[in-house]
C-alpha cells in the first residue's frame, strides 16, 4: 500500500514537472514573434551606447537582481566570443551602498541614487521587473530620464507602473504572461538574445 501511495505521488510529481517544462517552452515559441522586434531595437540602442562610450547599468529586485548581475557579467566578462570587455554595472550588487540608502533615505530610492552619482547621458538603464510596479525600479527610470538615458525596460503582465513611465525613446520588453516564473525564463532567454546582438552589432556576424 505504501509503495502503490509513493509511486503515485511519484507519477504526480514527474508530471508536474513535465508540465512545467512544457509550460515554458510553449510561451517561449509564442514570444519570437512579438518580442523579437523590441529586442532587436533594445540591442541595437545598448551596442550604440557601448559604441559611443558609454555603459549599461542594470538593476532589478530578487530574481531580477541576479539577472541584472548575469547580463553586467556577459558584458563585462563575454558571452560567446573572445572580445574586449564591455561597460556593464549591475546596480544591486554593492551592499554597502544599497542598506546605506535604504537606511538613510529610502529603499525605493536605492537604484536612483546610485544613477544619479555615475550615470551620464548616453548611458542606458537595464530596467528589469517581472511585475512592472517596482517601484524603486520605476524610481530609477525618472532618474535615467533626468540625466538623458534612455531605458530598455523587460517587464511581464502588462508592464504595469513600468509601461507608463517609459518614453518614445525607451524599448518595452514586456513577455506576455501573469506567472512570474515563466516570465523570469523568458527575461533570461531575452537578456541572452540582448548579448548576442550586442555582439553581432559591435563585432559582426560571427561568434
Amino acid at each position: 500500500m505504501g509503495d502503490a501511495g509513493t509511486n503515485k505521488n511519484d507519477q504526480a510529481l514527474l508530471e508536474r514537472i513535465a508540465a512545467q517544462f512544457s509550460e515554458s517552452a510553449s510561451l517561449k515559441l509564442s514570444c519570437a514573434g512579438p518580442l523579437s522586434e523590441p529586442l532587436a531595437r533594445s540591442g541595437k540602442l545598448l551596442a550604440d551606447a557601448l559604441r559611443g562610450g558609454g555603459k549599461v547599468l542594470a538593476c532589478g529586485n530578487g530574481g531580477s537582481a541576479a539577472d541584472a548581475q548575469h547580463f553586467a557579467a556577459e558584458l563585462v566578462n563575454r558571452f560567446e566570443r573572445e572580445r574586449a570587455p564591455l561597460a556593464g554595472i549591475a546596480l544591486t550588487t554593492d551592499s554597502s551602498t544599497l542598506t546605506s540608502i535604504a537606511n538613510d533615505y529610502a529603499y525605493v530610492a536605492v537604484f536612483s541614487k546610485q544613477l544619479r552619482a555615475i550615470g551620464r547621458r548616453g548611458d542606458v538603464l537595464l530596467a528589469i521587473s517581472t511585475s512592472g510596479n517596482s517601484a524603486n525600479v520605476v524610481d530609477a527610470i525618472g532618474t535615467a530620464h533626468d540625466l538623458g538615458m534612455r531605458v530598455v525596460a523587460l517587464t511581464g503582465n502588462g508592464g504595469g507602473k513600468m509601461a507608463a513611465a517609459l518614453d518614445a525613446q525607451d524599448v518595452h520588453v514586456c513577455v506576455p504572461h501573469r506567472r512570474t516564473a515563466r516570465i523570469q525564463e523568458v527575461h533570461l532567454l531575452a537578456l541572452h538574445c540582448l548579448c548576442d546582438a550586442i555582439d553581432y552589432e559591435l563585432f559582426g556576424g560571427s561568434a
